[in-house]
């Protein structure tokens, strides 16, 4: 890899990191995804997931409109595609707004100013998650089916992702990076030096749901450090072992590293100076 370190990339926003990654490691797998549920294993290369976060965002800012400062609400598992739409958002130069747990989100304000908000589709059946508002903008729906596959129901009056963002552009020219955008790199990459996290590293992370603290430490440190990420939802625990193994982990968070040389286990990311991720109402939207 050559280049500057990601790390200063990472002060010039999302999008220069993202396209650090591009430039300087192209093929190596950046994200692979598991679901022990489903049996689902998909790895993306940096240069696949630029064209995802491409392609949302060229559908957040042609078809939805949207606009940099405009809030984003996102309730999604953890999954391939919620990272795309997270770093998608970004990249507008969008405020992401990520419900806490317990039914409220990380933003200051109301959830009816959302512009958009992305939900997985048991959740928009359900009539939609109790967080985001009838008066919010538009519903954006993800099947979150492998191979990226459509909504099994169409849903009317939303926005099927899967079935829209694959018509769009895979360039985009970020705006200028927000400084809450910024603050929160900045933390990222202080996480990141505390970890000890650089590029040779294989993140192995075991998440359920797109919540403020996960998303620091699977998708943002990773990204600011170089390293690559194996997210694991419904995690079967006899299969840990193996696949730290076969996947070549040297970290995990979100469960205890088997006895293997060179693995170790990562604690949680704690308070730390900017906006605070694990926040809950009142915090600053990400």
């Amino acid at each position: 890899m050559t280049g500057d370190p990601t790390p200063r990339a990472a002060t010039r926003g999302v999008a220069a990191a993202l396209a650090h990654r591009l430039a300087t490691d192209p093929a190596r797998p950046m994200l692979t995804f598991y679901d022990d549920r489903t049996g689902e294993r998909t790895e993306l290369s940096a240069t696949t997931l630029d064209n995802w976060v491409a392609k949302t965002a060229n559908l957040l800012t042609d078809s939805l409109g949207v606009t940099p400062g405009d809030r984003v609400g996102i309730d999604l598992p953890a999954h391939w595609q919620t990272v795309a739409v997270l770093l998608a958002a970004w990249t507008c130069g969008l405020e992401v707004v990520l419900p806490d747990g317990s039914g409220s989100t990380t933003g200051s304000r109301g959830p009816g100013d959302l512009a958009v908000a992305f939900v997985a589709e048991p959740d928009a059946h359900a009539a939609g998650p109790a967080w985001v508002a009838p008066d919010a903008g538009d519903l954006v729906v993800l099947s979150l089916r492998p191979f990226g596959g459509t909504l099994t129901t169409p849903i009317p009056g939303a926005v099927d992702y899967a079935g829209e963002v694959a018509a769009h552009g895979d360039r985009f020219g970020a705006p200028a990076t927000t400084p809450t955008q910024l603050a929160l790199l900045a933390r990222a990459t202080g996480q990141a030096a505390d970890w000890r996290l650089t590029a040779g590293d294989r993140l192995l992370a075991v998440a359920d749901r797109a919540d403020p603290g996960g998303v620091l430490s699977w998708l943002l440190v990773p990204l600011v450090s170089g390293a690559s990420v194996v997210l694991s939802r419904h995690l079967d625990p006899a299969a840990l072992p193996r696949r730290v193994t076969s996947e070549q982990v040297t970290a995990v968070i979100g469960a205890d590293a088997p006895p293997v040389d060179g693995v170790r286990t990562l604690a949680g990311p704690g308070p730390g100076p900017g906006p605070n991720p694990g926040s809950g109402p009142g915090g600053a939207p990400l």
